[in-house]
């Protein structure tokens, strides 16, 4: 087990995140592991074909333990609630090479006993070696992720982030935890992360003032932390709503009142918010303009059919307890 000491400060304190880097490197575990991820599935048939062309491909493959472990290096903890991918590469790009090799060994050694040839080989230049890693990632990310799926994904993470707030703020710490994770338990300033399915020794963390950041993520079975307890305090789990995901490739039908009673086009926006979602996303599962869905979500929300939060530079939608009654 894993057990985090918090403060009062490090309480009031903790915060969320996402991360589009980290979600960039758990997502090669589709790749080695596909089987693990379901709701990901219909997303990354389609981009096979994207991925088998990329120069880094076999590079990234290697990066992924037989047990899915991915060394710690590749996710730092972001600094802001949603950090670029850009900006979070240059932290990974930063990294002192000469690190590279235990960082690889403890994530990639057990259980095979030796690393794939690929980095074996590559460890004779180390600086060498991160800068092509970090090349494939980003090689990676502009033309399989950032097109194609991010749009969709980064979506369903900040609605994940607004609903485990406002959980926190309406519920307290405890609450909010027993929903992300059955494996999370709070009692008396201490949050213990159950880590028995890798056999890693006991470690009690102080927080000590350093944050501690939760991170929704779409390639995680469980609540997760580092594989180091030297890391920056930060928790990864599987992000709520991954589901929805599928109803950008497969849009849910309005129903005929409500688009009679609306008009089609607002009552098509009603149907998609049962989960709060950006104006950029709707416009994209739509195939409209974002100025065309601000003109109908700004009558939506004057007539009290809709609410909003922001998280980051973004504004979420999400239907009010009015539009509830209405869409069912």
């Amino acid at each position: 087990m894993h057990r985090y000491h918090l403060g009062l400060a490090d309480l009031a304190a903790v915060s969320f995140a996402r991360s589009p880097l980290q979600e960039t490197v758990l997502s090669l575990r589709m790749w080695t592991h596909p089987g693990s991820y379901p709701a990901q599935q219909p997303w990354f048939r389609p981009l096979r074909p994207h991925f088998e062309r990329l120069e880094g491909g076999p590079l990234l493959r290697s990066l992924v333990g037989a047990n899915r472990y991915i060394p710690d290096f590749l996710t730092p903890r972001p600094n802001t609630p949603a950090p670029a991918f850009r900006t979070e590469l240059s932290v990974v790009r930063a990294t002192d090479p000469a690190v590279l090799r235990s960082e690889l060994e403890k994530a990639l050694l057990p259980p095979r006993g030796e690393l794939p040839a690929l980095l074996a080989e590559g460890l004779s230049d180390p600086a060498r070696l991160l800068a092509e890693i970090c090349l494939a990632l980003a090689e990676y990310w502009e033309n399989c992720l950032a097109p194609h799926w991010w749009p969709r994904a980064g979506s369903v993470l900040e609605a994940d982030i607004v609903h485990r707030a406002r959980t926190l703020a309406q519920h307290g710490m405890a609450a909010m935890l027993a929903e992300l994770d059955g494996r999370l338990h709070w009692a008396d300033g201490v949050l213990t992360i159950n880590r028995s399915w890798d056999r890693s020794p006991d470690a009690d963390i102080q927080v000590d003032r350093r944050g501690l950041v939760f991170l929704p993520t779409c390639f995680a079975g469980a609540a997760n932390t580092s594989i180091s307890t030297d890391c920056p305090p930060a928790i990864c789990y599987p992000a709520r709503g991954q589901g929805t995901m599928a109803e950008a490739l497969d849009p849910p039908a309005t129903p005929h009142a409500l688009a009679q009673l609306l008009g089609t086009p607002k009552a098509r926006l009603l149907t998609l918010l049962h989960e709060p979602v950006s104006t950029t996303e709707l416009a994209l599962r739509l195939g409209v303009t974002p100025g065309a869905v601000s003109q109908h979500l700004a009558v939506l929300l004057a007539t009290r059919l809709v609410t909003r939060a922001r998280h980051g530079r973004s504004v979420l939608y999400l239907r009010s307890p009015l539009g509830e009654e209405l869409c069912h």
